[in-house]
């Protein structure tokens, strides 16, 4: 799992350096802001159309295998685009085609290298395994996007790309030397499995598996309101720096950096939860509303800052608990298609999110767009809590006869 953590670290760097160079990228090679967002939603957009075959593949075929042929394929694709940017014969077509077929690959590698973690450790260590990886994510998005400017500067644009493949090859070495930890659950694509149920193995049941599953259900529209109306931090509070609170792109920095430590802070804590349910992910993203509420009414930057932190915690926290709930909920078997369900479900969200946030902060201003979503999340969930409760059934208390034994001890005695 060591290994397997300092392999992922590396490879996170890597794609985050790659993500920040290639939007400097897009821009140098059309000067168009809109022609970087369509570059971001292009590598986006087959999550929401390929995942659940690739939630599917990674159930059917055996895990290690699977990850370490992904690996090595977005190596391939980034090396390609190193060597494009080089010879100076990159434009936006192949930019664009490139970006494709890093979103295609990555609807396999993506759930498939979230599995192989869970099974590297004992079956009741998985929740601390999922934050183990939540904290690497963190860490190399930090480290990636501070290497991505001074790679840039000191080597050119070619070299973070050739370093992004460099980090998808150390990964594939890595996975072979992985053993899994003594009462850690099976491959279930390992060559144990028998052809006939390998064929049973239908996008169709992971669908129909998260649509009859009302915790994954509930999971989904909460994740899917905090984000839309919660955490697109990098839009809304950039809006309120620079506007209301008249800060600058410096003041605006400051504050991507706290976001950036509390997620840190939130993914260890995280880590050490051992039930995470929807309940809690539910609670935490309600108190991250209330935070966002009283960060909307923030009357200087100073305010702002004190409040961010605490709000990049309950947010980390909040998904470390809502990814452990869905990789452990369903079987085995189903694992890998429940990931692609999500992966498409939550594509819906990223693509959708930003413009009707927009939208609202036309209408309502920065303020008013931090305010009502927050408002908006915390009600949302403390209805659902309420009616959740209203609907529960009341235990029934039957009084005891005279012969029945109703004390423990007794009962532990008579046994």
């Amino acid at each position: 799992m060591r290994w397997w953590s300092a392999a992922n670290f590396v490879s996170n760097a890597g794609t985050w350096m790659q993500l920040t160079v290639q939007n400097l990228l897009v821009l140098k090679i059309t000067g168009s802001a809109a022609a970087t967002g369509l570059s971001i939603s292009v590598q986006a957009a087959p999550a929401l159309f390929v995942s659940l075959l690739g939630g599917a593949a990674v159930d059917r075929w055996p895990r290690k295998t699977t990850v370490a042929v992904s690996q090595a394929l977005l190596g391939a694709v980034a090396f390609t685009t190193a060597l494009l940017v080089a010879l100076d014969r990159i434009d936006m077509t192949s930019l664009l085609l490139l970006a494709a077929v890093t979103g295609v690959i990555a609807t396999v590698d993506g759930p498939a290298c979230a599995l192989l973690g869970n099974d590297l450790v004992p079956v009741e260590d998985v929740p601390s395994a999922i934050g183990v990886g939540a904290l690497v994510h963190s860490s190399g998005r930090l480290v990636g996007t501070g290497l991505a400017g001074v790679t840039v500067g000191f080597l050119g644009t070619s070299a973070a790309y050739a370093a992004n493949g460099l980090s998808f090859l150390f990964v594939a070495s890595v996975v072979p030397f992985l053993r899994p930890a003594p009462g850690a659950a099976p491959d279930p694509g390992g060559a144990g499995r028998a052809a006939p149920e390998r064929a049973e193995m239908s996008v169709r049941q992971g669908l129909a598996y998260f649509v009859r599953r009302p915790r994954l259900v509930a999971l989904a529209a909460v994740t899917g309101l905090s984000s839309v109306f919660g955490r697109n931090y990098g839009l809304t509070l950039a809006v309120l720096v620079t506007g209301p609170l008249a800060g600058g792109a410096g003041a605006f920095g400051t504050v991507s950096t706290v976001l950036a430590a509390g997620g840190i802070v939130g993914a260890v804590l995280g880590a050490r939860l051992r039930r995470p349910s929807v309940r809690t992910v539910g609670l935490l993203a309600a108190a991250g509303g209330l935070l966002q509420v009283a960060a909307g009414l923030s009357p200087s930057l100073a305010v702002l800052l004190v409040l961010v932190l605490p709000m990049a915690v309950v947010e980390s926290v909040s998904d470390t608990a809502g990814t452990a709930v869905l990789q452990t909920d369903p079987p085995a078997r189903l694992r890998g298609r429940v990931l692609g369900v999500w992966s498409s479900v939550g594509t819906v969200w990223s693509l959708g999110g930003p413009p009707l946030l927009g939208l609202l902060m036309e209408w309502a201003g920065a303020r008013g767009a931090l305010v009502a979503g927050g408002l908006l999340i915390a009600g949302a969930i403390g209805a659902g809590l309420l009616r959740r409760r209203a609907a529960a059934p009341a235990p029934v208390r039957l009084r005891a006869q005279d012969d029945e034994v109703t004390d423990r001890e007794a009962l532990g005695t008579a046994a």
